[in-house]
Formats: C-alpha cells, structure tokens, sequence
C-alpha cells in the first residue's frame, strides 16, 4: 500500500518537473551561456547546478508553502518576480551582439583559482536560479507539497516518492547539461546562434508567460474586489 502511494507521488512529481524544468531544451542554453568555458569546467558547472536544483527542489518540495507564508510571498508574487529576471535574461541573450574579438581574448586568458570561485557562484545564478529551477519550477513544487496526504506513513510514501522523482530530475539535468557542449559541436556554429537566438527567444516568451501566470490573477482580485 505505501509503495503503491509512493509510486503514485513519483508519478505525479516526474511528469510535472520535467516538463517544467525542460533539461534538454535547458542544455541548449547552458551550451550558450557557458561557450567560454572548457569542457572540464562545462562539467563541474553542470555537476553544481544538478546538485543546486536538488536542494532547491527539495527545499521547495518539503517547506516551499511554509517559507512563503512566513516572509508574506504570494505564488503569484514569486511568478511574477521570477517571470521578470527570466524576460530579462532571454532578452539580453536574444539582443547581445556578436563580438569575436573579445571572446578570443578572452578565450586566451588562463584560467585561475579565482575564475573557479566566479564559476561557483555563477552555476546558482542565474544558471540554477531562475534558468534551471525557476519560479515555475518552485511554483511546481510547492504545489506538489500541497498534495500531500494525511496520516503519518502515507505522508513518508507521498514525499519519498516525490523525492526520488526530485533526484531523477537532477540526474537528468546533470546528464543534458553534462554533455551539452557535445550537442553544440552536433550544430555546429551557426547552428548553434540559430538554436541559441530561438532558445533565447523561448526563453522570453517563458519569462513572459511566468510573469502574466502571476499578473493575471492579481488583476483579476483587484477587479473583482
């Protein structure tokens, strides 16, 4: 019985993150963001972000709904705050122009222990917040963690079974971004400013969508009220 309501949890969180967080069309921009980087630091980055998310997911997963009744956070709040920085972002990937020059010298400049710590800071923002588990992916969690059951041992089996599916995702994420510069090498370079300008262009369309999720049902109180 508690297995069967653990893999029910596990199948309802799977299918929701997933399409949330979107791993293989994330790959394709962590691809862009990270171009300077070796594939040695490609991979600690995408080993961090795995692990960040996980702890983001899970954070959000068990406590999300507690946190933000405790500073006073709406949903719609969160939507609307996170749609904003993601829009931003997108746009300045989708407007940035091209500057070779640049990118070779820096490009040529060595890596040191401090370009490392830059890398570690960088790989929770914004490449863990807001592109890999952003608002949307919080929103979908929290709501997962509204789901859960009553009664002691039901509610263990709803949250292992959410967490294993938390930790398939990571493993996911891990993978698809893992081997994303392998993919880049696929497209090619200007495959890879047409998918990018298209990620890019999604990206602000997702960022947009996030935002009105959280727009909209404000206007609608304020109008109705």
């Amino acid at each position: 019985m508690l297995v069967n309501s653990a893999l029910a949890a596990f199948l309802l969180a799977f299918p929701a993150l997933f399409s949330i967080v979107n791993p293989l069309g994330g790959a394709i921009i962590f691809n862009e963001v990270t171009a300077l980087q070796t594939h040695a630091q490609r991979a600690a980055l995408a080993r961090r972000v795995a692990v960040y998310s996980t702890i983001v997911m899970l954070v959000t997963l068990l406590a999300g709904s507690y946190i933000l009744s405790f500073f006073g956070i709406s949903l719609d709040a969160l939507r609307i705050a996170g749609g904003i920085v993601v829009a931003v972002r997108a746009y300045e990937m989708l407007s940035a122009p091209d500057n070779q020059s640049a990118r070779k010298e820096q490009e040529a400049k060595p890596v040191g222990e401090a370009v490392s710590e830059d890398l570690a800071g960088y790989a929770f923002f914004p490449l863990t917040l807001p592109f890999t588990t952003g608002p949307g992916t919080i929103a979908v969690t929290v709501s997962l963690g509204t789901e859960r059951p009553d009664g002691l041992a039901q509610i263990v089996a709803f949250y292992g079974g959410a967490s294993v599916a938390v930790l398939a995702m990571a493993v996911l994420i891990w993978v698809s971004y893992t081997t994303a510069d392998r993919l880049g090498l696929a497209l090619g370079a200007s495959g890879r400013q047409v998918v990018a300008r298209i990620a890019a262009f999604l990206l602000l369309g997702i960022g947009v969508q996030i935002a009105l999720s959280g727009i909209i049902p404000v206007l609608h109180r304020t109008l109705t009220s």
